[in-house]
């Protein structure tokens, strides 16, 4: 049976902000050296690609904690900049969804190219490939 989480007071407002700001700049970090590595997928093994779909995956099951804490705090007597801030916190969530999205999308395309697959492929295999990119007008050593 999971637990049930512990709700905040308005008062917790600048410390969700501020883990909820740190998990859409991490999250974006961690898309833009996934992007990095994607015309070389050959520069990942399978466990860190399978670690960040399982990090990326558990992070998205634990939204709902965030979104209801934010829902809650709708409906209590906010300020106005308490009320723009939960606005933006709404943002920042859908932001996040959308990184977290474009991560684990990743993560399944990079999968399909780590070094252990490069490595299971006969030298015929890997020399055609090439050959094909080349002919495409491709980089040859994309992987």
């Amino acid at each position: 049976m999971a637990e049930q989480p512990h709700w905040h007071s308005i008062a917790m407002l600048a410390t969700i902000a501020w883990h909820i700001d740190g998990m859409v700049e991490a999250d974006q970090e961690q898309l833009t050296t996934l992007q990095e590595a994607r015309t070389k997928p050959y520069v990942l093994d399978n466990y860190t690609v399978n670690r960040v779909k399982q990090a990326f995956t558990t992070q998205r099951e634990d939204f709902w904690v965030f979104d209801e804490q934010l829902r809650r705090w709708q409906v209590v007597k906010l300020t106005a900049e308490q009320h723009n801030e939960i606005t933006r916190l709404e943002g920042q969530m859908a932001q996040l969804r959308q990184i977290n999205s474009d991560v684990l999308a990743l993560g399944e395309e990079l999968s399909k190219g780590t070094l252990e697959k490069q490595l299971a492929k006969s030298d015929v295999e890997l020399g055609l490939e090439t050959l094909m990119r080349m002919a495409n007008g491709e980089d040859p050593f994309r992987g």
